[in-house]
């Protein structure tokens, strides 16, 4: 059964619709881990789910709209914000919604690594030429927003200050921020990235590191470019922090995952 996340998130899904006077669909739940995705005929509700636990304010969500507006508007293949409808952010049980046209796709194919990774670097590509202000710090602050908020283990946090001033000095440049091949969804026409709300302007080895590390050394050897070593060690090292981080996060959401989160604690530290 869905739990108050999911279901505030529906609530504010139709809230938001009924609002705008668009015509009523039954809800359908996509995915309710870190937002809530919740369709509604030919849209899709995107609404924080457990990431409201560490994330206030809607500036990812302007984020997300901005970015992938902005590679839709240049050809690359991305889920795109609603046209029909204003895209948002709206706001209902407290909470940022936007809207999104629904993408149909195979939610079973995953993409072989060179498929993968020549996609990414189109987006690479593409986002060179980005206009819009973007984080500087990306995950750094993010980590820094969920001390502040939760009474974590402490070496967490000292952790993330020892990695900071360990920050290589290499090129940045705008990035997704999330680049795992789970972002890359099997559409008719191809392959198609979504979730840009950590796009951030850093290092390409942030998101070389997590194709990776989430997929496997084949995706990285299948990137059309080359990556500072050193720096791809560091911001490895780095979303192993953020990772153990987001478990204690989920936790407070999911009390059952407590316990793997620790363990997660214990290996990084191990």
């Amino acid at each position: 059964m869905a739990d108050e996340y999911t279901r505030a998130a529906v609530r504010a899904a139709l809230t938001v619709t009924s609002r705008l006077g668009l015509r009523a669909h039954e809800p359908e739940v996509l995915h309710e881990r870190s937002n809530v995705l919740v369709r509604l005929g030919p849209l899709v509700a995107r609404v924080p789910g457990t990431s409201r636990l560490a994330r206030l304010g809607p500036a990812w969500q302007e984020r997300d709209l901005a970015v992938s507006g902005f590679l839709t508007d240049r050809g690359v293949r991305v889920v795109s914000p609603a046209t029909d409808a204003p895209a948002g952010p709206h706001f209902a049980e407290g909470l940022p919604v936007t809207l999104w046209n629904h993408t149909p796709h195979d939610p079973d194919h995953r993409y072989a690594p060179d498929v993968v990774a020549r996609s990414l670097a189109e987006v690479h590509a593409a986002l060179r030429e980005y206009p819009g202000e973007l984080p500087r710090r990306g995950p750094l602050d993010d980590l820094g927003r969920i001390f502040d908020r939760h009474d974590l283990d402490p070496r967490l946090r000292a952790e993330a200050d020892r990695l900071a001033a360990l920050l290589p000095d290499v090129a940045a440049q705008p990035l997704h921020g999330d680049a795992h091949p789970g972002n890359l969804i099997a559409t008719p026409a191809g392959p198609c990235w979504l979730d840009f709300e950590d796009t951030w302007r850093g290092p390409l080895a942030w998101d070389l590191g997590i194709l990776a590390r989430q997929g496997g050394p084949e995706y990285l050897a299948a990137y059309p470019a080359s990556v500072d070593e050193d720096a791809l060690r560091y911001f490895t090292r780095l979303r192993e922090l953020y990772a153990a981080v987001w478990q204690f996060v989920i936790a407070i959401r999911f009390p059952d995952r407590l316990a793997g989160a620790r363990s997660a604690l214990d290996a990084y530290f191990s």
